[in-house]
C-alpha cells in the first residue's frame, strides 16, 4: 500500500479514537486531508475526491468595482531579462543592479542626479513649437505636438535649467526622448542657444545631455538650421574659455551627433549607449560591408577616439564636476 494511503488511514484511526463524532466531522472538514471526502458514522466510512476547501457561496462574489489590477511601474524588466523593483532601480540611479543596464531616463531624473538636493531654476519653461509648414503625415504635426505634450507633460524635447552641482553653479540642457523621439526642432535649438547665452552671461559651465533620434522632419529645413545655430553658440562659449561637457546617452543619433553632441571640451557617454549618425542598417547598405561587433556603441566610439570617457551613471555628478575643475585649473571638489 502506498505510504500516503497508510498515513491517511492512520489519521482516521487516530481521530476515531480520540474525538467525539461531532468533533470528528469538524476536524476532518477543516483538516489538510487532500482530495478526500469523508463521511463519518459509527463505522468510520469515507468516500474519495473532495478538495481541501469548500466554497460557502457559489460564484464570484467580488464586484467589478472592487477588483484591483496590479499597479503599473512596480517592476522593470531589462533587455537581458533581469527584473528589478522600481524603487530599487531609482535608488540605483536607474541602473539595473544585476546586469548594469542603464535604463533610458529623461530630464527629470538627470536633474535629480546632477543638481544638489534636486534644486534648480528652469530656463524658458513655456517655450513650445508651432507648425509653420502645416505639416501632415499620418496626422497633423500640430495634433502630434499636442498629443506629445499631454502624454509627457513636457513642452518640447529639451529642458534647460541652472542650479548648484557640488556647490557651484551649472547650466544643464537635457533632452527627453519621450517627446517625439527627442527630435530636434526649432524650440530645441532655441532653448539650447538661450541656455548657452545664460552660461556666457553668468560665466557658468555648460553641460549638454543628448538623447535624440535626430532632426525633426516635420519642421524640414527649419530643424536643420538648429545644427548651425547651436554650433555657433558653442563656439562663442569656447572663445570665452567657459567649459562645455557633452554627455551622450542612449540614443544619440542624426543631426544631434552632427552638431552639439560631439563639440564638447570633453565628450563622455554612458555605458552601452547607441551613438551614431545614420542607423546600422543604412550604413551597411551604403558601404556594402558587414559592420564590426558593437558598432555605434559608446565602447566602440571610445576605442576609436570619438569619446574621451565612458562614465557610469552613479559617477556622473562627481566626474562632470571633476572635468570642469580640471579645465578651469581650480582645486578639485570632493
Amino acid at each position: 500500500m502506498p505510504p500516503a494511503n497508510i498515513f491517511f488511514l492512520w489519521r482516521l484511526s487516530y481521530i476515531s479514537r480520540h474525538l467525539r463524532d461531532t468533533d470528528r466531522k469538524n476536524y476532518l472538514t477543516h483538516s489538510d486531508v487532500k482530495y478526500r471526502e469523508i463521511k463519518l458514522d459509527k463505522g468510520l466510512n469515507y468516500t474519495k475526491n473532495m478538495a481541501w476547501f469548500k466554497r460557502k457561496e457559489k460564484g464570484i462574489q467580488t464586484t467589478t468595482q472592487e477588483k484591483k489590477d496590479t499597479p503599473k511601474g512596480l517592476w522593470y524588466k531589462s533587455p537581458t531579462g533581469k527584473i528589478v523593483e522600481a524603487d530599487e532601480l531609482a535608488k540605483n540611479f536607474y541602473v539595473s543592479p544585476e546586469d548594469d543596464y542603464h535604463v533610458r531616463i529623461g530630464s527629470k531624473e538627470y536633474f535629480s542626479i546632477l543638481f544638489d538636493d534636486n534644486k534648480f531654476k528652469e530656463l524658458d519653461p513655456n517655450l513650445e513649437s508651432k507648425d509653420p509648414l502645416s505639416f501632415v503625415d499620418t496626422k497633423k504635426y500640430s495634433d502630434r505636438l499636442k498629443q506629445a505634450q499631454e502624454k509627457t507633460a513636457l513642452k518640447d524635447a529639451v529642458r534647460t535649467a541652472v542650479g548648484k552641482s557640488k556647490g557651484k553653479e551649472l547650466v544643464i540642457a537635457c533632452m527627453d526622448f519621450a517627446f517625439i523621439g527627442g527630435s530636434m526642432g526649432s524650440v530645441v535649438g532655441e532653448k539650447i542657444a538661450r541656455a548657452i547665452d545664460y552660461a556666457i552671461k553668468k560665466k557658468v559651465p555648460f553641460v549638454m545631455i543628448s538623447k535624440s533620434g535626430g532632426a525633426r522632419m516635420m519642421e524640414a529645413a527649419l530643424s536643420l538650421m538648429q545644427l548651425a545655430k547651436t554650433s555657433a553658440k558653442l563656439a562663442q562659449l569656447s572663445d570665452l574659455g567657459i567649459p562645455y561637457i557633452s554627455l551622450c546617452t542612449d540614443p544619440t543619433t542624426g543631426g544631434t551627433t552632427a552638431s552639439y553632441a560631439m563639440l564638447g571640451d570633453i565628450n563622455i557617454a554612458e555605458p552601452g549607449a547607441l551613438i551614431g549618425f545614420a542607423g546600422p542598417r543604412v550604413v551597411k547598405e551604403a558601404t556594402g560591408k558587414d559592420l564590426p561587433e558593437n558598432f555605434q556603441t559608446s565602447e566602440f566610439l571610445l576605442e576609436h577616439g570619438f569619446l574621451d570617457f565612458i562614465t557610469h551613471r552613479r559617477d556622473l555628478k562627481s566626474k562632470i564636476n571633476q572635468y570642469i575643475d580640471l579645465i578651469l585649473n581650480q582645486p578639485m571638489r570632493a
